[in-house]
């Protein structure tokens, strides 16, 4: 009795995995600021502010992220936040991830940075997300303008 039991809850408890997609909206994220750091004569460090909006009745963890930036449909750079942080239910959050890219890539877009005004952006990658069902890699592409 009590080995179907287990057996009973362990395959309720895969099922709640496995349905996760189901049950859960895709978290969005968007594009806010770009803060520049140099580092050396060919490399930069960048601090990339995004706003995470969690549409989920439930609070989520943000366990790891990792992204490409694009400006003006170029290739700036890459980064990877390996810190875990709670978005909370039917709110965004606000996080800084660091972005290392090279000069060679920055320098086209860095005249549209300086004359100001609408700067197309794309940002991809995948965030591995933990909820109360358990944790999900989800795959995220976004594209808008920052000023």
């Amino acid at each position: 009795m009590k080995k179907q039991y287990l057996i009973g809850i362990l395959t309720v408890c895969v099922l709640l995995v496995s349905c996760v997609d189901w049950m859960m909206e895709t978290p969005s994220f968007v594009l806010r600021q770009i803060s520049l750091k140099p580092r050396s004569f060919t490399e930069m460090n960048l601090i990339v502010a995004l706003d995470v909006q969690n549409p989920n009745r439930f609070d989520l963890t943000l366990r790891s992220f990792q992204y490409t930036l694009y400006l003006n449909r170029k290739e700036i750079g890459s980064g990877r936040l390996e810190k875990e942080i709670k978005i909370p239910s039917s709110s965004t959050t606000r996080i800084q991830a660091p972005l290392t890219a090279n000069f060679k890539n920055w320098s086209e877009s860095l005249s549209a940075v300086i004359a100001g005004g609408d700067l197309p952006y794309k940002i991809e990658g995948t965030a591995e997300i933990k909820t109360f069902f358990g944790s999900v890699n989800y795959p995220f592409s976004k594209e808008g303008k920052m000023n």
